[in-house]
């Protein structure tokens, strides 16, 4: 074997990972696609971590990553391309090699679905965020859009008006939401104002968002929406090919379905991070890396004293 311990994916999930992993006398390796952080670099700051009043995602991503190569392999750059059952654990086929393990956390993260207009890509930290929770508080006092139309675009317009935005709105494609009544109600209720059979085509602006080109579809118009931020809702995209290969269960939306362990249903793959749904938080997922990481002794002979 060469190592004991896989960890798939080098976010926040896996460096705290690896971080429990090497503290606990395992040989780990973590493998990543990029330059490792996840959806965690592209938040211009952080808040909502415990330890740092206000941190950039890159910063805060940094930190971990020099903290996790402390006691682990990473391996930026080496996307996994096959995880086949061996006789003694898995075997698991890089871009540059195979390598045998005994066990494996996947920390595959989600990737937020774009609306693939001009502006988005240029604009994202500039006023163009996909996360309500992180992004938020940044836009008090401020006019701010939510695109989307079912649950969590209502939950997050919602948030973003309990939080102290001036003006949220909605922006729908449709002529009627696909939330839930409750939450479309209490939308309302809060002040959240609903534009229906609109689409957003461009995303406007120098440095930071100045306005949105929309298009209201049902009478043909086409006009220029001023706008201090925009939260795209239209949903996310967990990273689940490897799980799906593996014979991982799933749940109805695509998310790793684990126990309180962090285990899957296959003996000896774990799961930790955004791939297992949920709040889908760094703070979350550092948790339930540190679990997963601690849980996978069971398969490795070591023992941890909880």
């Amino acid at each position: 074997m060469d190592y004991e311990l896989a960890i798939v994916g080098a976010g926040a999930a896996g460096y705290s990972a690896s971080i429990y992993a090497g503290r606990s006398g395992i040989k780990t390796v973590v493998f990543d696609k990029a330059i490792g952080g996840g959806l965690g670099i592209v938040s211009p700051k952080i808040e909502n971590y415990p330890g740092f009043e206000s941190i950039s995602g890159i910063d805060l991503m940094e930190k971990m990553k020099k903290h996790a190569g402390k006691y682990a392999d990473i391996h930026f750059n080496e996307g996994v391309n096959e995880i086949e059952k061996s006789k003694d654990g898995f075997d698991i086929q890089t871009d540059k090699k195979t390598y045998g393990v005994k066990a494996i956390i996947l920390c595959l993260g989600t990737d937020y679905r774009k609306l693939n207009v001009t502006g988005e890509k240029e604009l994202t930290g500039k006023g163009v965020s996909y996360c309500a929770t992180c992004d938020g508080f940044f836009f008090k006092d401020k006019k701010v859009a939510v695109v989307g139309g079912g649950n969590s675009a209502l939950i997050e317009a919602i948030f973003l008006k309990q939080i102290g935005c001036k003006e949220v709105y909605v922006i729908h494609r449709r002529d009627q939401l696909r939330a839930e009544k409750t939450y479309e109600d209490e939308a309302i209720e809060k002040g959240v104002q609903i534009i229906y059979n609109t689409h957003v085509e461009s995303i406007n602006g120098e440095q930071k968002i100045e306005n949105l080109d929309l298009h209201d579809v049902k009478a043909d118009k086409k006009s220029k929406f001023p706008v201090d931020g925009v939260f795209i809702s239209v949903g996310e995209e967990p990273q689940n090919k490897l799980a799906k290969k593996l014979g991982v269960k799933l749940d109805e939306m695509g998310f790793i379905i684990t126990d309180d362990q962090q285990r899957t249903n296959v003996k000896g793959v774990y799961a930790a991070g955004d791939i297992t749904g949920g709040l889908r938080q760094v703070v979350t997922a550092c948790a339930e890396g540190a679990i997963a990481a601690l849980a996978s002794t069971e398969v490795l002979g070591k023992k941890y004293p909880y």
